[in-house]
C-alpha cells in the first residue's frame, strides 16, 4: 500500500493498515478491533527461557 506524502507522518495499524491522526487513536483502535490478536500474543511474551538458552548481560 502506498500512502500519499501528506500521510507519511501519521501512525498506521500494522494489522489492517488503517491510518490514524495520533497514537492514542491507534491504541484505541487496536484495543477494540484487534483484542484477540494482542491477547493471544501476550501469552507468548511471558515465556521463560528454554533449557540451554544463553543469556548475555
Amino acid at each position: 500500500m502506498v500512502l500519499p506524502l501528506v500521510d507519511e507522518h501519521k501512525p498506521k495499524c500494522y494489522l489492517c493498515h488503517e491510518g490514524f491522526e495520533n497514537l492514542e487513536d491507534l491504541r484505541k483502535h487496536q484495543n477494540s478491533e484487534h483484542t484477540e490478536f494482542f491477547e493471544s500474543h501476550e501469552k507468548e511474551m511471558n515465556k521463560e527461557p528454554a533449557p540451554g538458552d544463553v543469556t548475555v548481560f
